[in-house]
C-alpha cells in the first residue's frame, strides 16, 4: 500500500522523535543512576525525556490536520479512540487496585506506553472491521 504525503510526514516525524527520545533518555538515565544531577538541573533533565513523547501526541494531531483522505483519517481516529479507551480503562482499574494496596505503584509514564500499545490494538480493530466488511 502506498502512503499518502501526510502518512509519510507522520512516519518521518515519529522516527525523528523516537531517535531524539532515545538520545535524551539514555544519557539522562546514566546521569541519574550515577547521582550526578541535583537541584534545578535534575528537574530539567527529569522532564527532558517527556518532551519527545509529548511530541508524539502533537504529531498525531498534525496527521489529523494534514490527512486529506477522510477514510484514512477515520481509521486513525478509531485507533486513537481505542487507545484512549484502553489506556484510561486500565489506568482506572490499576488506580483503584493500587489505592486498595492490591497491586504495586506504577509510574505515571506507563500510561502513555499503554496508550501507544492501544494504537496497535486499534490498528487490529481496523483490520478486523475491514475484513468483516469485505
Amino acid at each position: 500500500m502506498t502512503c499518502t504525503p501526510a502518512q509519510r510526514r507522520y512516519n518521518r516525524r515519529i522516527i525523528v522523535l523516537s531517535i531524539i527520545y532515545a538520545a535524551i533518555l539514555l544519557p539522562v538515565c546514566w546521569v541519574f543512576v550515577r547521582h550526578l544531577a541535583s537541584g534545578p538541573l535534575a528537574y530539567v533533565l527529569g522532564v527532558a525525556p517527556a518532551l519527545p513523547v509529548s511530541g508524539f501526541f502533537a504529531v498525531i494531531g498534525l496527521y489529523f490536520v494534514e490527512e486529506t483522505d477522510e477514510y484514512l483519517r477515520m481509521l486513525m481516529a478509531r485507533q486513537v479512540i481505542v487507545a484512549s479507551g484502553l489506556a484510561m480503562t486500565v489506568a482506572t482499574f490499576w488506580g483503584f487496585l493500587e489505592n486498595f494496596g492490591l497491586v504495586p505503584h506504577l509510574v505515571a509514564y506507563a500510561w502513555p506506553i499503554v496508550w501507544f500499545a492501544g494504537l496497535g490494538v486499534g490498528a487490529l480493530v481496523n483490520k478486523l472491521i475491514d475484513r468483516s466488511a469485505a
